[in-house]
């Protein structure tokens, strides 16, 4: 298997960029800023740099378990992700009701159903650095992201089946 899928931004597409893995490119979105080396909360980017793949988390109720070498995950009503800066429980799953700035994972649309979880801003956590950047699923309109890589389901789920926990996701600066 292939240990690295490379994102290359398109800087005169905005925020759509190709992600090669093995010998095969796939489309994939990114944040309406581009790419920053610095990536700071909130500000749209996708951040610059090297990150494992840890785990999937996926929507049982709306999907057979992906076939892949990630540990497998489902997402629960309750799962959230802190996004509040100040918090001691930033960049961190959390379980709802939670009083911090947060995102839930349970989404109404499909954005979320296919996450996996990076180590970015993880070892060690650096408050305000970002926080939630996940690979997931594109929206309809192929939209940008708030700053996460976002694929075609059918483009995931075939890229899932090659990832395991020795496979790096590259952003280029």
């Amino acid at each position: 298997m292939f240990h690295e899928v490379v994102i290359h931004h398109i800087p005169v597409n905005g925020h759509q960029a190709a992600a090669r893995y093995g010998n095969v490119i796939y489309p994939c979105c990114l944040g309406p800023s581009g790419i920053r080396l610095n990536k700071r909360e909130g500000d749209g980017t996708t951040p610059a740099g090297a990150w494992l793949l840890r785990y999937l988390l996926y929507r049982a109720d709306r999907m057979v378990r992906p076939r892949t070498g990630l540990p497998v995950f489902p997402i629960k009503p309750e799962d959230g992700w802190c996004d509040d800066a100040g918090s001691r429980h930033y960049n961190r799953p959390v379980r709802l009701p939670f009083a911090g700035s947060h995102e839930r994972l349970w989404r109404d649309d499909s954005v979320y159903d296919l996450l996996v979880v990076l180590s970015h801003n993880n070892e060690p956590v650096v408050a305000g650095r970002g926080s939630a950047v996940f690979i997931h699923l594109q929206q309809p309109d192929g939209g940008p992201t708030a700053g996460c890589i976002a694929f075609r389901r059918n483009h995931l789920l075939h890229l899932l089946q090659g990832w395991t926990t020795d496979t790096k996701l590259v952003v280029p600066w």
